[in-house]
């Protein structure tokens, strides 16, 4: 009865980075590169996987579609991250707030998963190279995909739901400059232990299932490379998997730091620097990643610039 006296909150207010001005021009402008990068690369990626036939493989499938998730979890906050930069009032409605985070949360477990589906296709092509084409079918293939996104929908309706029900009477301003969990649930108007509890173990599955698919995966591969007579085998069949691992080391490493901890060691500012990290960064860098140490998208791109200067001439 007592919740019924406070008015129920219709938008929030973010905090944003940083009340600086001078800083505040110097990370948008930096922001501003990061996002335009991670469209441009991913956004080229995609197309170029879809344009050259030598790409048309499960590897490349799956990273296609790791650069749509990459482009739309940043999507869902960098807009809106950008143009508070300069706004009086950071608002954003209960609705905006709620859609803001279903899609985060969708396409960040989409993104584990994935990562777990492409760690699965190394294993096949370096344990059993002779059975890859036959193992790695289309129907399996797209099985992999859609895998993920129907983990990334169940894992963003539980936390969607969860937190997005409770009532929030005020205050109404978030310590962050986006709908993320742990500063949402510091704004409710009750206890949230158990709510703190299911976030936690919600996204701590995600990661830990995703992440041990990943790591036996690695160890297979490992065994495999280690069995390889020639130092010139071993690095050939390491090179095409250390983009993978790479890619992997960053975005858990990172998401382990904010969600998979207890909720005694979160720092809300420290959080915010990290999160930029892996809304804006690491989507612009997993396109940089493929392309700078993967021979074969190396050589895509040169056939591809090749094409169009012999139209041109």
């Amino acid at each position: 009865m007592a919740s019924e006296n406070y008015t129920r909150v219709t938008e929030f207010i973010f905090r944003g980075l940083t009340y600086n001005p001078r800083l505040q021009v110097l990370l948008f402008l930096f922001l501003l590169s990061f996002y335009v990068i991670n469209l441009t690369g991913n956004l080229g990626m995609v197309a170029l996987i879809q344009i050259d036939a030598r790409l048309h493989t499960p590897m490349y499938f799956f990273l296609s579609h790791l650069s749509f998730v990459d482009i739309c979890f940043s999507s869902a906050v960098s807009p809106k991250m950008l143009a508070d930069f300069f706004a009086k009032r950071k608002a954003i409605s209960f609705l905006g707030c709620a859609l803001q985070q279903w899609f985060f949360g969708f396409f960040v477990a989409a993104e584990c998963f994935l990562l777990a589906s492409m760690a699965y296709d190394r294993y096949v092509a370096i344990c059993n190279p002779l059975l890859y084409s036959v193992a790695m079918s289309r129907r399996l293939c797209i099985q992999l995909v859609a895998g993920p996104y129907a983990i990334g929908f169940v894992n963003t309706m539980t936390h969607t739901t969860n937190a997005f029900r409770l009532p929030f009477c005020g205050p109404n301003v978030i310590n962050h400059f986006f709908c993320d969990m742990s500063p949402l649930l510091s704004l409710v108007c009750t206890d949230t232990r158990l709510n703190k509890l299911v976030v936690f173990v919600v996204a701590g599955a995600v990661g830990v299932f995703s992440g041990l698919t990943i790591l036996v995966s690695y160890i297979c591969i490992l065994i495999a490379i280690l069995k390889i007579r020639s130092a010139e085998g071993r690095h050939k069949a390491f090179s095409t998997c250390s983009s993978h691992l790479t890619a992997v080391s960053i975005l858990y490493g990172t998401l382990f730091f904010i969600y998979v901890r207890p909720s005694a060691s979160f720092s809300l500012d420290l959080n915010k620097v990290v999160s930029v990290f892996y809304t804006s960064v690491i989507p612009m860098l997993n396109p940089l990643i493929y392309s700078l140490r993967n021979k074969e998208v190396k050589d895509a791109i040169h056939r591809m610039v090749t094409k169009r200067k012999f139209w041109r001439a």
